[in-house]
Protein backbone atom coordinates (compact mmCIF):
# COMPACT_ATOMS: atom_id res chain seq x y z
CA UNK A 1 0.00 0.00 0.00
CA UNK A 2 1.26 3.12 -1.05
CA UNK A 3 -1.06 6.41 -0.96
CA UNK A 4 -2.36 8.95 -3.15
CA UNK A 5 -2.06 12.61 -2.81
CA UNK A 6 -3.83 15.19 -4.78
CA UNK A 7 -1.58 18.39 -5.70
CA UNK A 8 -4.07 21.52 -5.59
CA UNK A 9 -3.48 25.04 -6.59
CA UNK A 10 -4.78 28.29 -7.96
CA UNK A 11 -3.24 28.18 -11.63
CA UNK A 12 0.07 29.79 -11.94
CA UNK A 13 1.28 28.44 -8.40
CA UNK A 14 4.25 26.07 -9.75
CA UNK A 15 1.48 22.86 -9.07
CA UNK A 16 2.09 21.13 -12.62
CA UNK A 17 6.20 22.27 -12.94
CA UNK A 18 5.94 20.26 -9.32
CA UNK A 19 4.10 17.72 -10.53
CA UNK A 20 6.47 17.24 -13.69
CA UNK A 21 9.76 16.98 -11.32
CA UNK A 22 8.00 15.01 -9.39
CA UNK A 23 7.17 11.93 -11.58
CA UNK A 24 10.26 12.95 -13.47
CA UNK A 25 7.42 13.24 -16.80
CA UNK A 26 6.18 16.17 -19.17
CA UNK A 27 2.46 14.23 -18.96
CA UNK A 28 1.34 17.82 -17.10
CA UNK A 29 1.89 20.73 -19.20
CA UNK A 30 3.36 23.79 -17.64
CA UNK A 31 2.12 26.94 -19.17
CA UNK A 32 1.63 30.32 -17.89
CA UNK A 33 -2.07 30.58 -18.10
CA UNK A 34 -4.82 28.82 -16.35
CA UNK A 35 -6.70 25.76 -16.61
CA UNK A 36 -3.12 24.48 -18.12
CA UNK A 37 -3.80 20.80 -17.02
CA UNK A 38 -7.36 20.15 -17.93
CA UNK A 39 -7.67 16.46 -16.95
CA UNK A 40 -5.81 15.13 -13.91
CA UNK A 41 -2.50 13.58 -14.56
CA UNK A 42 -1.32 10.90 -12.55
CA UNK A 43 2.12 9.84 -11.58
CA UNK A 44 3.80 7.06 -9.61
CA UNK A 45 7.14 7.25 -7.83
CA UNK A 46 8.85 5.21 -5.86
CA UNK A 47 9.24 6.03 -2.21
CA UNK A 48 12.85 6.80 -1.25
CA UNK A 49 14.17 4.85 1.47
CA UNK A 50 18.06 4.37 2.28
CA UNK A 51 17.23 1.60 4.00
CA UNK A 52 15.62 -0.37 1.73
CA UNK A 53 19.66 -0.63 -0.05
CA UNK A 54 21.06 -1.32 2.79
CA UNK A 55 18.86 -4.60 3.72
CA UNK A 56 19.39 -5.64 0.21
CA UNK A 57 23.13 -5.44 -0.08
CA UNK A 58 23.51 -7.09 3.08
CA UNK A 59 20.78 -9.93 2.00
CA UNK A 60 22.10 -9.89 -1.61
CA UNK A 61 18.84 -9.71 -2.96
CA UNK A 62 18.46 -9.77 -6.76
CA UNK A 63 15.44 -7.55 -6.99
CA UNK A 64 14.82 -3.66 -5.22
CA UNK A 65 11.45 -3.21 -4.99
CA UNK A 66 10.43 0.10 -3.10
CA UNK A 67 6.74 1.28 -1.95
CA UNK A 68 5.19 4.02 -4.34
CA UNK A 69 2.94 6.80 -3.95
CA UNK A 70 1.17 8.01 -6.54
CA UNK A 71 0.55 12.23 -7.53
CA UNK A 72 -2.51 13.48 -9.03
CA UNK A 73 -1.71 16.86 -10.50
CA UNK A 74 -5.49 17.95 -10.38
CA UNK A 75 -7.02 21.04 -12.41
CA UNK A 76 -5.92 24.93 -10.99
CA UNK A 77 -9.21 25.81 -9.07
CA UNK A 78 -10.61 29.36 -8.69
CA UNK A 79 -12.97 31.20 -6.70
CA UNK A 80 -16.45 30.26 -7.35
CA UNK A 81 -15.63 26.36 -7.98
CA UNK A 82 -17.89 25.01 -5.70
CA UNK A 83 -20.51 26.69 -8.21
CA UNK A 84 -18.88 25.02 -11.06
CA UNK A 85 -16.64 27.91 -11.83
CA UNK A 86 -13.99 26.79 -14.15
CA UNK A 87 -13.20 23.58 -13.96
CA UNK A 88 -14.61 23.37 -10.22
CA UNK A 89 -16.96 20.14 -10.97
CA UNK A 90 -13.96 18.02 -11.69
CA UNK A 91 -11.88 19.12 -9.04
CA UNK A 92 -14.08 18.32 -6.59
CA UNK A 93 -14.92 14.64 -8.20
CA UNK A 94 -11.12 13.98 -8.27
CA UNK A 95 -9.73 14.86 -4.92
CA UNK A 96 -12.60 12.78 -3.12
CA UNK A 97 -10.53 9.61 -4.78
CA UNK A 98 -6.88 11.09 -2.78
CA UNK A 99 -6.16 10.11 0.96
CA UNK A 100 -4.38 13.58 0.79
CA UNK A 101 -4.03 16.95 -0.26
CA UNK A 102 -0.44 18.71 -1.27
CA UNK A 103 -1.95 22.44 -1.89
CA UNK A 104 0.95 24.22 -3.69
CA UNK A 105 1.41 27.73 -2.43
CA UNK A 106 2.93 30.41 -4.59
CA UNK A 107 5.45 32.01 -1.63
CA UNK A 108 7.78 33.76 -5.13
CA UNK A 109 7.50 37.16 -6.69
CA UNK A 110 7.99 36.83 -10.45
CA UNK A 111 6.70 39.73 -12.52
CA UNK A 112 6.58 37.28 -15.76
CA UNK A 113 4.14 34.84 -13.97
CA UNK A 114 1.09 36.06 -13.96
CA UNK A 115 -1.47 35.67 -10.48
CA UNK A 116 -5.04 34.90 -11.26
CA UNK A 117 -5.97 36.79 -8.12
CA UNK A 118 -3.31 39.53 -9.19
CA UNK A 119 -1.24 39.53 -6.32
CA UNK A 120 1.11 37.02 -4.62
CA UNK A 121 -0.61 35.83 -1.20
CA UNK A 122 -0.08 32.36 0.05
CA UNK A 123 -2.95 33.14 2.80
CA UNK A 124 -5.49 34.38 1.30
CA UNK A 125 -4.22 31.90 -1.53
CA UNK A 126 -5.28 28.89 0.64
CA UNK A 127 -8.42 30.85 2.34
CA UNK A 128 -9.62 30.69 -1.79
CA UNK A 129 -9.32 26.70 -1.73
CA UNK A 130 -10.83 26.05 1.57
CA UNK A 131 -13.46 27.92 1.52
CA UNK A 132 -14.51 26.26 -1.97
CA UNK A 133 -14.18 23.14 -0.26
CA UNK A 134 -15.88 24.04 2.55
CA UNK A 135 -18.40 25.25 0.54
CA UNK A 136 -19.09 21.85 -1.48
CA UNK A 137 -19.20 20.11 1.77
CA UNK A 138 -21.87 22.12 3.57
CA UNK A 139 -23.88 21.91 -0.05
CA UNK A 140 -23.24 18.36 0.16
CA UNK A 141 -24.01 17.79 3.74
CA UNK A 142 -27.45 19.31 3.08
CA UNK A 143 -28.29 17.06 0.23
CA UNK A 144 -27.77 13.72 2.12
CA UNK A 145 -29.49 15.10 5.05
CA UNK A 146 -32.78 15.39 3.20
CA UNK A 147 -31.68 12.37 1.88
CA UNK A 148 -31.54 10.47 5.10
CA UNK A 149 -34.73 11.34 6.68
CA UNK A 150 -36.43 8.29 4.70
CA UNK A 151 -34.18 6.15 6.09
CA UNK A 152 -34.70 7.43 9.50
CA UNK A 153 -38.44 6.73 9.33
CA UNK A 154 -37.61 3.23 8.78
CA UNK A 155 -35.40 3.41 11.89
CA UNK A 156 -32.12 2.95 10.35
CA UNK A 157 -29.43 2.72 12.64
CA UNK A 158 -26.57 3.36 9.96
CA UNK A 159 -28.88 6.59 8.89
CA UNK A 160 -28.67 8.10 12.19
CA UNK A 161 -25.31 7.58 12.91
CA UNK A 162 -24.31 9.17 9.36
CA UNK A 163 -26.97 12.38 10.61
CA UNK A 164 -25.29 12.70 13.64
CA UNK A 165 -21.45 12.80 12.13
CA UNK A 166 -22.86 15.13 9.42
CA UNK A 167 -24.54 17.55 11.58
CA UNK A 168 -21.51 17.34 13.71
CA UNK A 169 -19.61 18.11 10.51
CA UNK A 170 -22.16 20.99 8.89
CA UNK A 171 -21.68 23.10 12.71
CA UNK A 172 -18.09 22.85 12.39
CA UNK A 173 -18.02 24.33 8.66
CA UNK A 174 -20.72 26.69 9.51
CA UNK A 175 -18.55 28.08 11.75
CA UNK A 176 -15.51 28.52 9.11
CA UNK A 177 -13.99 25.18 10.46
CA UNK A 178 -12.81 22.61 8.31
CA UNK A 179 -13.89 19.08 8.88
CA UNK A 180 -10.86 17.54 9.23
CA UNK A 181 -10.24 19.47 13.08
CA UNK A 182 -13.41 17.32 14.39
CA UNK A 183 -11.77 15.26 17.08
CA UNK A 184 -13.67 11.83 15.68
CA UNK A 185 -14.17 8.39 18.23
CA UNK A 186 -12.61 5.24 17.25
CA UNK A 187 -16.08 4.04 16.87
CA UNK A 188 -17.12 6.34 14.58
CA UNK A 189 -13.69 6.39 12.65
CA UNK A 190 -15.01 4.01 9.24
CA UNK A 191 -18.45 5.78 9.51
CA UNK A 192 -16.74 9.17 9.14
CA UNK A 193 -14.64 8.23 6.60
CA UNK A 194 -17.47 6.94 4.41
CA UNK A 195 -18.57 10.35 4.12
CA UNK A 196 -15.64 11.46 1.92
CA UNK A 197 -16.02 14.90 3.25
CA UNK A 198 -13.35 17.27 1.08
CA UNK A 199 -12.43 19.05 4.04
CA UNK A 200 -11.85 16.07 5.67
CA UNK A 201 -8.80 15.23 4.07
CA UNK A 202 -5.42 15.81 6.16
CA UNK A 203 -3.35 19.00 3.92
CA UNK A 204 0.26 19.05 3.45
CA UNK A 205 1.04 22.60 2.46
CA UNK A 206 3.31 23.30 0.14
CA UNK A 207 5.42 26.31 -0.19
CA UNK A 208 6.97 27.16 -3.76
CA UNK A 209 9.75 29.67 -2.95
CA UNK A 210 12.71 31.04 -5.61
CA UNK A 211 15.53 28.92 -6.41
CA UNK A 212 17.74 30.76 -4.09
CA UNK A 213 15.24 30.68 -0.62
CA UNK A 214 15.11 26.51 -0.79
CA UNK A 215 17.62 26.01 2.12
CA UNK A 216 15.87 28.40 4.18
CA UNK A 217 12.83 29.70 3.19
CA UNK A 218 11.43 33.02 3.18
CA UNK A 219 8.60 35.39 5.26
CA UNK A 220 6.05 34.39 2.88
CA UNK A 221 6.77 30.71 4.11
CA UNK A 222 7.08 31.16 7.13
CA UNK A 223 4.00 32.83 7.50
CA UNK A 224 1.97 29.29 6.09
CA UNK A 225 4.27 27.50 8.87
CA UNK A 226 2.79 29.55 11.45
CA UNK A 227 -0.86 28.69 9.69
CA UNK A 228 -0.42 24.85 9.33
CA UNK A 229 1.12 24.53 12.72
CA UNK A 230 -2.44 26.18 13.69
CA UNK A 231 -3.93 24.11 12.21
CA UNK A 232 -2.51 20.81 12.55
CA UNK A 233 -1.73 20.63 8.99
CA UNK A 234 1.87 19.56 7.43
CA UNK A 235 4.25 21.57 5.75
CA UNK A 236 7.07 21.75 3.51
CA UNK A 237 9.16 24.20 1.50
CA UNK A 238 10.23 23.44 -1.63
CA UNK A 239 11.54 25.25 -5.11
CA UNK A 240 9.48 23.49 -7.99
CA UNK A 241 11.65 24.72 -10.31
CA UNK A 242 14.79 23.14 -8.54
CA UNK A 243 12.96 20.00 -8.29
CA UNK A 244 12.49 20.26 -11.95
CA UNK A 245 16.28 20.45 -12.95
CA UNK A 246 16.45 17.66 -10.60
CA UNK A 247 14.42 15.42 -12.22
CA UNK A 248 16.50 16.10 -15.39
CA UNK A 249 20.21 14.57 -13.64
CA UNK A 250 21.94 11.44 -12.93
CA UNK A 251 22.12 10.77 -9.35
CA UNK A 252 26.10 11.86 -8.93
CA UNK A 253 25.36 15.18 -10.99
CA UNK A 254 21.92 16.02 -8.51
CA UNK A 255 23.76 15.34 -5.60
CA UNK A 256 26.69 18.23 -6.38
CA UNK A 257 23.60 20.57 -7.67
CA UNK A 258 21.84 19.84 -4.33
CA UNK A 259 25.13 20.54 -2.52
CA UNK A 260 25.92 23.59 -4.58
CA UNK A 261 21.59 25.33 -3.22
CA UNK A 262 22.74 23.88 0.13
CA UNK A 263 20.22 21.65 0.36
CA UNK A 264 21.00 17.94 1.97
CA UNK A 265 18.31 16.57 -0.36
CA UNK A 266 15.39 16.69 -2.75
CA UNK A 267 12.33 18.57 -1.90
CA UNK A 268 10.74 14.73 -3.22
CA UNK A 269 12.21 13.42 -0.05
CA UNK A 270 10.93 15.77 2.41
CA UNK A 271 7.37 16.08 0.90
CA UNK A 272 6.84 12.46 1.11
CA UNK A 273 8.04 12.09 4.77
CA UNK A 274 5.75 14.60 5.12
CA UNK A 275 2.92 13.08 3.74
CA UNK A 276 3.90 9.81 5.63
CA UNK A 277 3.63 11.92 8.48
CA UNK A 278 0.61 13.77 7.62
CA UNK A 279 -1.42 10.17 7.14
CA UNK A 280 0.56 8.36 9.99
CA UNK A 281 2.17 5.79 7.58
CA UNK A 282 5.49 3.89 8.75
CA UNK A 283 7.22 0.94 6.63
CA UNK A 284 8.23 -2.19 6.92
CA UNK A 285 10.51 -4.55 5.14
CA UNK A 286 10.35 -8.36 3.78
CA UNK A 287 14.03 -9.18 2.53
CA UNK A 288 15.44 -12.66 0.95
CA UNK A 289 17.54 -13.58 -2.13
CA UNK A 290 15.05 -13.03 -4.79
CA UNK A 291 13.92 -9.64 -3.00
CA UNK A 292 14.16 -7.30 -0.66
CA UNK A 293 10.77 -4.70 -0.64
CA UNK A 294 9.10 -2.27 1.28
CA UNK A 295 5.38 -2.16 2.59
CA UNK A 296 3.78 0.73 3.78
CA UNK A 297 1.07 0.78 6.70
CA UNK A 298 -0.73 2.47 9.13
CA UNK A 299 1.35 2.82 12.52
CA UNK A 300 -0.44 0.51 15.21
CA UNK A 301 -1.13 -1.79 12.30
CA UNK A 302 -1.03 -5.35 13.93
CA UNK A 303 1.19 -8.05 12.30
CA UNK A 304 -1.82 -10.05 10.98
CA UNK A 305 -3.00 -6.64 8.95
CA UNK A 306 0.24 -5.90 8.32
CA UNK A 307 0.63 -9.63 6.45
CA UNK A 308 -2.51 -8.93 4.37
CA UNK A 309 -0.83 -5.58 2.93
CA UNK A 310 0.87 -8.63 0.95
CA UNK A 311 -1.68 -10.80 0.36
CA UNK A 312 -5.28 -11.41 1.79
CA UNK A 313 -4.00 -15.34 2.96
CA UNK A 314 -1.66 -14.16 4.60
CA UNK A 315 -3.62 -12.54 6.90
CA UNK A 316 -6.62 -15.23 7.04
CA UNK A 317 -4.11 -18.03 7.57
CA UNK A 318 -1.70 -15.65 9.73
CA UNK A 319 0.26 -17.91 12.88
CA UNK A 320 3.43 -15.68 13.93
CA UNK A 321 5.78 -13.37 12.15
CA UNK A 322 9.68 -13.65 12.70
CA UNK A 323 10.85 -10.36 13.42
CA UNK A 324 14.05 -8.16 13.44
CA UNK A 325 14.01 -4.53 14.03
CA UNK A 326 16.29 -2.63 11.42
CA UNK A 327 19.25 -1.89 13.04
CA UNK A 328 19.75 -5.35 14.72
CA UNK A 329 19.56 -6.74 11.03
CA UNK A 330 22.07 -3.91 10.32
CA UNK A 331 24.12 -4.97 12.94
CA UNK A 332 23.78 -8.67 12.79
CA UNK A 333 25.30 -8.15 8.76
CA UNK A 334 21.91 -10.08 8.48
CA UNK A 335 18.65 -12.83 9.47
CA UNK A 336 21.54 -15.32 10.56
CA UNK A 337 23.91 -12.88 12.90
CA UNK A 338 20.64 -11.11 14.17
CA UNK A 339 19.58 -14.82 15.21
CA UNK A 340 22.83 -15.42 16.79
CA UNK A 341 22.90 -12.44 18.98
CA UNK A 342 19.36 -13.12 20.42
CA UNK A 343 17.67 -9.99 18.32
CA UNK A 344 15.10 -12.71 16.34
CA UNK A 345 11.66 -12.44 18.05
CA UNK A 346 8.69 -14.49 17.56
CA UNK A 347 5.37 -12.19 17.67
CA UNK A 348 1.82 -13.28 17.80
CA UNK A 349 -1.58 -11.44 16.71
CA UNK A 350 -1.44 -8.47 19.12
CA UNK A 351 1.85 -7.62 18.24
CA UNK A 352 2.11 -3.90 16.77
CA UNK A 353 4.40 -3.82 13.98
CA UNK A 354 7.37 -1.24 13.83
CA UNK A 355 8.76 1.31 11.32
CA UNK A 356 11.82 -0.74 10.18
CA UNK A 357 10.96 -4.01 11.13
CA UNK A 358 11.91 -6.86 8.67
CA UNK A 359 9.54 -9.15 8.77
CA UNK A 360 8.85 -12.85 8.04
CA UNK A 361 5.22 -14.17 7.94
CA UNK A 362 4.38 -17.92 8.81
CA UNK A 363 0.85 -18.63 7.78
CA UNK A 364 -1.55 -21.41 6.60
CA UNK A 365 -1.95 -21.32 3.03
Amino acid sequence: MGFRMGIVGLPNVGKSTLFNALTKTAAAQAANFPFCTIEPNVGEVAVPDPRLDSLAQIAGSKQIIPTRITFVDIAGLVKGASKGEGLGNQFLATIREVDAIAHVLRCFEDGDITHVEGRVDPLADAEVIETELMIADMESIERRLVNLARRLKGGDKDAADQQRLLKQALEALEAGRPARTIAVSDDDRRAWDMLQLLTAKPVLFVCNVAEDEAAKGNALSDKVREMAEAQGAGHVVISARIEEEISQLDAEEAELFLGEMGLEEPGLDRLIRAGYALLGLQTYFTVGPKEARAWTITKGTLAPQAAGVIHGDFEKGFIRAETIAYDDYIAGKGEAGAREAGKLRVEGKTYEVKDGDVLHFLFNG
